[in-house]
């Protein structure tokens, strides 16, 4: 199985493919994702992991990199993308962060139907069914469940990281 770690910095995932810009160690691939195309084949990647990543490249390049995501995945491979969501003081910390942070909002424009109806001018070619979740704040980890899902709903430095799952479709 073709697993990859993208933009795995010190932090590969055991089992991937490490794949980042610079050779550090547990880099496998050196590859700019910021561009396309990606040395992989089409339809040639039964899983991708990202964490701490997507956030650091611009609008267009998220675009890229979704692309090549649903380009390189086989059909119903999944994807896990892991950034800091965008209510928490961790989204900004980081000056490398570039703008808008993550939303959970940026996974409607994944999927093709609904980019026909509300946006048919935004270049993406992917389609990707999606579902997602929150780790928590350090702050909140041994409250009731009704609590945590108000903070996350209506306070920040709530939900520390959105963790999305995103299905190819096609």
């Amino acid at each position: 199985m073709m697993k990859l770690d993208l933009g795995c910095g010190l932090k590969k995932q055991e089992g991937h493919v490490g794949v980042d810009s610079l050779a550090l160690p547990g880099v496998d691939v050196v590859c700019d994702l910021r561009v396309s195309p990606w040395p992989w084949p089409d339809n040639s990647v039964d899983r991708v992991f990202s964490a701490h990543f997507v956030e650091h490249l611009t609008s267009a390049e998220r675009i890229t990199f979704f692309n090549e995501v649903w380009r390189v995945l086989k059909p119903n491979a999944e994807a896990e993308i892991i950034t800091p969501d965008w209510s928490h003081a961790s989204a900004y910390g980081d000056p490398t962060h570039q703008w808008p942070p993550m939303s959970h909002w940026y996974l409607v424009y994944l999927n093709k139907q609904w980019r026909e109806k509300n946006t048919p001018h935004v270049p993406y070619t992917c389609d990707f069914e999606t579902r997602y979740s929150y780790s928590l704040d350090e702050s909140l980890r041994d409250q009731a469940t009704d609590v945590k899902r108000f903070a996350v709903e209506h306070y920040t430095n709530s939900a520390r990281d959105l963790q999305a799952i995103l299905i190819k479709r096609g």
